[in-house]
């Protein structure tokens, strides 16, 4: 199979959907690898190295996409490459439908093969999760920088010291977002309260991190409470291709410090705030009702290198099922079959097809 991958135009991402050794082992499958020059120069790899691995170096973009029967991408295809879409393309990639309507038809219009990683589900979801875990980790990180005064946060450290009060941490959802997160608020110091719909999940995290958190369980009154005394919320809330559910509601912004620090993960499918839209690592945050809101759609993008090795760490099993099987051979494996949302202009995702209104056809009924 001929296999493409380009460089990635959304603002400020630097990762690269294949790497040199992904390259080599797609190569000594016997699969053909080509890359758009400089396609991996963000996340720290070379164009020779490429080369030395076994793949064909492209001058741009356009060529790599007309040239290969699939396309390996991180994030989802913008609107200037929708017109690289054309009849059983097989896409690769990030694609978040239920928050994209645009993309969704541009998808079925151009009767693509799309492949999300992000509803690939094989003993949970295994290609969403190292993203899951960067993002989780890295909404501490910069919910910690927000809460300084100069970013319009209330100018308190998420530690404190001695003699002064520690934050209060809150996040929502207790998912492989919400326990990275609590994992570095917890090391850092922070009063941290978690918060999920599931008890078996409150048990568990309760068994991890002990006395060093509260876990509640998440309904709107705890919500609520919980916020009129949080300095940083973290929104960690997924339904697994599915537009997010917004538990993070406007009314409570008034309630809430001045100078907190709302930190969206979940933007990418919509986000779990009422208040949340899109935001870029150009301009990152924005206030509303005196909250400071970070909703950047990329965040795993801030630190490309570590953010690439463990994404392709997780999605070169699949796709090299997909190369040496096609994806309808491919499909027989359920994980790949959870992945598919797009085929040959028909919706075969359920979550999509309703989060758009669009009619919803079973994979099997169309391969």
């Amino acid at each position: 199979m001929k296999i493409g991958c380009v460089k990635e135009i959304k603002n400020n991402e630097f990762r690269v959907g294949l790497t040199p050794d992904n390259v080599k082992t797609y190569v000594a499958a016997g699969h053909h690898v080509y890359m758009e020059k400089g396609a991996g120069v963000g996340s720290g790899f070379s164009d020779n190295e490429y080369v030395d691995a076994g793949a064909s170096l492209i001058d741009n973009a356009s060529e790599v996409w007309s040239l290969v029967d699939m396309m390996i991408k991180v994030k989802e295809p913008l609107e200037s490459e929708y017109g690289y879409f054309r009849e059983g393309l097989i896409l690769y990639t990030y694609l978040h439908l239920a928050a994209d309507k645009e993309q969704t038809d541009a998808l079925l219009a151009g009767k693509v093969k799309a492949v999300a990683y992000e509803t690939i589900e094989d003993n949970g979801l295994p290609c969403l999760a190292p993203m899951s875990q960067i993002a989780g980790r890295l909404s501490i990180q910069e919910g910690a920088k927000y809460l300084e005064k100069k970013f319009g946060g209330e100018g308190i450290l998420l530690a404190g010291v001695p003699g002064t009060p520690k934050a209060n941490v809150v996040i929502l959802g207790g998912g492989t977002v919400g326990m990275n997160a609590c994992k570095i608020a917890v090391g850092m110091g922070a009063n941290v309260t978690i918060l999920d719909v599931n008890l078996k999940r409150l048990e568990e995290l309760d068994n991890m991190f002990g006395a060093h958190i509260q876990t509640l369980v998440s309904t709107d009154s705890n919500i609520e409470r919980v916020l009129k005394d949080a300095d940083l919320v973290i929104g960690s809330v997924l339904i697994p291709g599915a537009s997010t559910p917004k538990l993070f509601k406007k009314k409570y912004l008034p309630e809430m410090k001045d100078g907190a620090v709302f930190v969206d993960v979940a933007i990418d499918q919509g986000g779990c705030g009422e208040s949340s839209h899109v935001t870029t690592h150009d301009d990152p945050v924005y206030i509303e009702d005196g909250v400071v809101h970070y909703c950047v759609g990329n965040m795993p993008g801030a630190v490309p290198r570590t953010s690439t090795i463990a994404l392709t760490n997780a999605t070169l099993k699949y796709g090299l099922m997909i190369a040496d099987q096609g994806l309808e051979k491919a499909c027989e494996n359920r994980a790949i079959e959870t992945g598919v949302n797009c085929y040959l202009g028909k919706l075969t995702n359920k979550n999509v097809a309703e989060a758009h209104g669009y009619e919803y056809t079973a994979l099997k009924d169309v391969m």
